[in-house]
């Protein structure tokens, strides 16, 4: 999708309560299991939050109560993901420090000259 129709998108939806703005997702989901050209992105937190605000509507909770929850979601998958790149780069520091440098080969010392051997004339 360009740039200029998402905005254009998200600015029509601006404009709509929680619950018209579910309608809507329900309506884009639709679509897209009909028929989207590539897969959703996927993590195990989007999935996650995705099951619960499901749930949640399933059991027909008021929208500002399923609003409230999925701002929290959203909120915890952020400090996950930051807490993630944090162990990711605390990972990365001390794989450095185990692993030795990693240096050119030195070639060996090149032999100087032999004489010539005594005999041979020269």
């Amino acid at each position: 999708m360009n740039d200029l129709l998402k905005q254009r998108i998200l600015r029509a939806l601006d404009t709509l309560s929680d619950e018209r703005a579910y309608q809507v997702l329900d309506y884009v989901e639709f679509l897209e299991s009909k028929y989207a050209e590539r897969q959703r992105p996927s993590g195990i937190l989007a999935k996650l939050t995705e099951t619960v605000e499901d749930t949640m509507r399933a059991g027909k909770l008021p929208v500002k109560a399923i609003s409230g929850t999925m701002g929290i979601m959203d909120s915890a998958a952020k400090v996950m993901k930051g807490l993630a790149a944090a162990g990711q780069s605390v990972v990365e520091e001390a794989v450095k420090v185990v692993e030795p440098p990693k240096t050119l080969p030195v070639p060996p010392p090149s032999a100087p000259p032999r004489p010539p051997a005594e005999g041979t004339g020269s």
